[in-house]
């Protein structure tokens, strides 16, 4: 099974309106041991942050045409303590609730990103900030130029 690392970054700096843009990369080793990246933006989106972080984890599980092996970075703590802390879990037994009466929010986005894992082994790895990291200040680049482009997308769940 191939490894693949996605980077998620959902915010984009050259918005003047507030958080936008929505970008991962896609980071992998062929057969002969070559390192490939693949760059992924779905354009400005005006949204919330915590749903860009999901929609970018969401768009580099979805660009995987077979079964890999994932670890997917994001420096969303609400997106990995999701899965790392079992939260996904406990939603799923309470019918998608917080608790009696709050529904649980983004319900949409967790749900597609649970289909889009489906096929794949995935781990969750929070990254502080950007921490020096490459790959994740090149998801911030492409966020933000998505965001200066006139591809604008507006997310009806926002």
């Amino acid at each position: 099974m191939m490894h693949v690392e996605i980077y998620t970054d959902g915010a984009a700096r050259g918005n003047p309106d507030g958080p936008g843009g929505c970008a991962a990369v896609l980071g992998y080793t062929d057969t002969r041991g070559v390192l490939h990246q693949k760059e992924l933006s779905q354009g400005y989106v005006r949204t919330t942050n915590n749903r860009m972080e999901l929609m970018g984890a969401i768009m580099g599980l979805e660009a995987l045409t077979r079964p890999c092996d994932v670890t997917l970075h994001s420096d969303s703590q609400y997106l990995v303590k999701a899965f790392n802390d079992h939260w996904i879990e406990g939603w799923q037994k309470k019918g998608w609730k917080n608790s009696k009466k709050e529904p649980v929010k983004n319900q949409d986005l967790w749900m597609r990103l649970l289909k889009a894992m489906e096929p794949h082994h995935v781990q969750f790895v929070w990254v502080r900030g950007h921490n020096g990291n490459d790959l994740n200040e090149r998801c911030d680049t492409l966020a933000t130029s998505a965001a200066d482009g006139s591809d604008l997308l507006e997310d009806p769940g926002a």
